[in-house]
């Protein structure tokens, strides 16, 4: 084809893939409505159920313009390897942020200890994985379990993911169980540091947002679930002025779409500055790729690959990028997943090279 279009591939630093299957159900009136059905949902999935339904996923992300995906996984280690399988076979690069459950939950979330948690990754890693470290929350893992993951993580130099502030209840829950929220907490039991990617941080105040700035730590938000949800908004605006890294993720897999994150994520720092163009581009372009890679313990570089599409396609993403993307930031949506009439939608067969 003679004429091509050329666009970064992007970095979903953060899937449960599993719930892809949750999409257009009606899931209850709040978050923990929807958590009742996501863990009766999260009981079927087999090793070969993974392995399938999985593939379909990884490539309706790679459609979307996603290469990179780090799958928060806590179906068990058999199902590890299947959904390691279906990222080769899909071709998304893979990290799997293998989770570590004390508490709550289903029973094939939970190890029987930390060091059984520990020797997982450990297998994991002797397999030729790439890993990260994911206390799941302050609520499924007790600050014993936190201090020692922290420590783990700085002495094997892996990335350490964990939900945190997502929920106004979880963070009442961490004030009655340690008497302090759970940013907080990482930080009290060297779980917050510059290897540490906290997720969603919805709710998270500004002496927690203080800690992750002075840890160099990450934020990465997940807007299209977050809204899904009803978390709340990420202070974007608080997070920009602390120059905390922010990254982005699909989570729940109720839109898979790269340009969407970041459209949300500026139209949510619009509505709480009510100024214009709050995120540069450059800023948007790095939290959908750089900024993921980093989380994942990636060292990234992209490599631009031609977009298997028509002329017609050509024509109008031309019209978006000159339009959309130089004035500010990716607002070119898609209508549905993986098809659409944007970059969003058509991406390209863009790949992250990982020295």
């Amino acid at each position: 084809m003679a004429d091509t279009l050329q666009i970064p591939g992007f970095v979903n630093a953060h899937s449960h893939t599993f719930q892809r299957a949750l999409r257009g159900r009606a899931a209850g009136g709040d978050f923990w409505a929807w958590r009742d059905g996501m863990l009766d949902e999260a009981g079927r999935p087999t090793p070969k159920l993974v392995r399938s339904e999985y593939e379909r996923t990884y490539r309706e992300m790679l459609a979307a313009g996603y290469t990179v995906v780090g799958e928060f996984h806590y179906l068990g280690p058999a199902e590890a390897l299947a959904a390691a399988e279906a990222a080769l076979a899909a071709g998304i690069e893979l990290v799997l942020l293998h989770v570590a459950y004390a508490r709550g939950g289903l029973t094939r979330f939970r190890q029987e200890s930390v060091d059984d948690y520990i020797a997982q990754v450990e297998s994991l890693r002797a397999q030729g994985f790439r890993v990260g470290l994911a206390p799941h929350s302050v609520r499924a893992c007790p600050s014993d379990w936190l201090e020692r993951i922290g420590r783990y993580s700085e002495a094997e130099e892996l990335p350490l993911h964990v939900h945190a502030d997502e929920q106004p209840k979880e963070i009442e829950e961490c004030l009655a169980e340690h008497g302090c929220r759970p940013i907080e907490l990482l930080a009290r039991v060297g779980a917050l540091t510059e290897r540490t990617t906290v997720v969603h941080a919805t709710h998270a105040d500004g002496a927690e947002l203080d800690l992750v700035a002075s840890a160099g730590a990450t934020i990465c938000a997940c807007p299209t679930t977050e809204a899904d949800l009803g978390d709340g908004f990420l202070p974007a605006e608080r997070v920009r002025t602390r120059a905390i890294p922010l990254c982005i993720g699909s989570d729940s897999n109720v839109r898979i779409d790269p340009f969407e994150e970041l459209r949300e994520l500026e139209g949510i720092a619009r509505r709480q500055t009510g100024r214009r163009g709050v995120f540069s581009t450059d800023e948007l372009y790095t939290f959908g790729g750089e900024a993921g890679a980093r989380a994942l313990g990636l060292d990234e570089s992209f490599r631009l690959e031609e977009a298997d599409l028509g002329d017609a396609d050509l024509r109008e993403l031309r019209a978006q990028v000159v339009e959309d993307l130089a004035n500010a930031h990716p607002s070119a949506g898609a209508d549905g997943a993986g098809r659409g009439r944007g970059p969003g939608a058509h991406a390209c067969r863009s790949c992250v090279l990982l020295k």
